[in-house]
Formats: structure tokens, C-alpha cells, sequence
């Protein structure tokens, strides 16, 4: 697949991810494999057999020789779902230095607590529920931000009046990570009890950017790494 980036997806209310760029293909998988032999191809059957070959003995080292660079923008209990992963390399928004862009995720639906998972949801609220926090959640919103923006006005530092801006708040990070490390993170945001919304991500990040770049990984992932 030829590289026409960035490539830009939106997700959620207000949300995206965008691949700015990538370094590297199944190929480039096959050639460090292959070090010891000068890196050569022995044919497309062969170096998709060993791509297969390579996930399914774990042998990870060839493919942190692709890197991938994101944009991202999300809710901030997303983003730090997402930084707990430390192989990523990231540089995140930082409100002590603007107050510029600020939005707020509001969901298409309220999910009801796991009877049987404390970290999980499931089912929907009734519609009377749904109504009632949808109007409470924007009453929060719109009284912090403009308590936000008031302290702004007043002088208060933006490193203190950052404190009341509430989790759903949307921020912005650049975040770049090799693929064995990639694939490590889709395997456990994508399933089913990771939360819903960095599933989201998690699954635009598979579907769109590795899957067409590197069908042979994706393949051999879809196998041996993801149920």
C-alpha cells in the first residue's frame, strides 16, 4: 500500500487518531529476520511464512523495526489508559501553556456497572437516566469551563485553573511506538473488557493503519495474538 499520510480518522464526539508516519513494512520484518543472510527475500510465500513463523515462536525483536507515529486526540481518562502502556514514546498538550481548543466528550450512551467485572460495564441505562446525566454532564462541563475561563481573566496561573477542568475534557498527544510493542497494546485495548472508548482507537488503529500496511503481520497477529 503506497503512503499518502497523514491519515486521518475521527472517532467518538470530537476525537481522531491520524498516522503522520511509518517506518517500515512487512518487508522490512523479513529483512531483519534475515540479517545473517543479507536481509534477501526468497519470495513472497516464503517471507509470509516467516512472518508467521516469527509471531507464533514469539520471536518479537524483527518487528520493533517498524515504527509507527500518531496524532491523537481524546478524553482524558483515555489518554491515561493509553500512557500506562511506557513503550510508547509520548508528548502530550499541556494546559500551563494554552487554553486554546478545549472540548469535552459527552457520550451516545450511558453503560450500566458489570454485575460480575468491578472494571467493566454492560447494558445501557434506562432512557430516563440517560436524559437526566446527559443534562448533568453539561451542567458540569459548562460551569467549569466557564469558572475555568474566569480564573483565566483574573490572572490565576493556567497550572492551577487546569485543576477544575473535568475528565472528560478532550487533550492532544504525538505518540510513536514500534510494532511488536503496537501489537502488545492492540491485543489488550482491543479486547472484550478493555473499556469501549479506547477499544475505539485501539480498533481504528488496527483496521486502518495496520492491517493495509502490514497484511502479512496482521494475518499471523489475528492467530496467534488476538482472540
Amino acid at each position: 500500500m503506497d503512503k499518502q499520510l497523514p491519515i486521518h480518522i475521527d472517532l467518538l464526539d470530537k476525537g481522531f487518531i491520524e498516522l503522520q508516519d511509518i517506518m517500515g513494512d512487512d518487508n522490512a520484518i523479513v529483512a531483519a529476520a534475515r540479517v545473517s543472510f543479507l536481509g534477501e527475500s526468497k519470495g513472497d510465500i516464503q517471507d509470509r511464512k516467516l512472518i508467521d513463523y516469527l509471531l507464533r515462536n514469539r520471536h518479537t525483536s524483527p518487528f520493533e523495526q517498524v515504527v509507527f507515529k500518531f496524532r491523537v486526540k481524546c478524553p482524558l481518562f483515555v489518554a491515561r489508559q493509553w500512557m500506562r502502556h511506557r513503550t510508547w514514546h509520548l508528548n502530550e498538550i499541556s494546559r500551563r501553556y494554552t487554553s486554546e481548543a478545549l472540548d469535552f466528550h459527552f457520550p451516545d450512551d450511558w453503560r450500566l456497572q458489570s454485575s460480575n467485572n468491578k472494571q467493566c460495564s454492560e447494558g445501557s441505562a434506562e432512557s430516563v437516566i440517560q436524559q437526566q446525566f446527559n443534562q448533568q454532564t453539561q451542567s458540569i462541563v459548562d460551569t467549569a469551563l466557564q469558572t475555568y475561563e474566569q480564573m483565566v481573566e483574573a490572572g490565576i496561573a493556567r497550572e492551577q485553573a487546569r485543576m477544575i477542568l473535568p475528565q472528560n475534557m478532550y487533550t492532544t498527544f504525538i505518540g510513536s511506538v514500534d510494532l511488536h510493542n503496537l501489537l502488545h497494546f492492540l491485543a489488550l485495548r482491543r479486547e472484550h473488557h478493555a473499556q469501549h472508548e479506547i477499544r475505539v482507537y485501539a480498533d481504528a488503529i488496527y483496521e486502518n493503519f495496520v492491517k493495509p500496511f502490514l497484511p502479512w503481520t496482521a494475518e499471523a497477529a489475528e492467530k496467534y495474538l488476538f482472540s
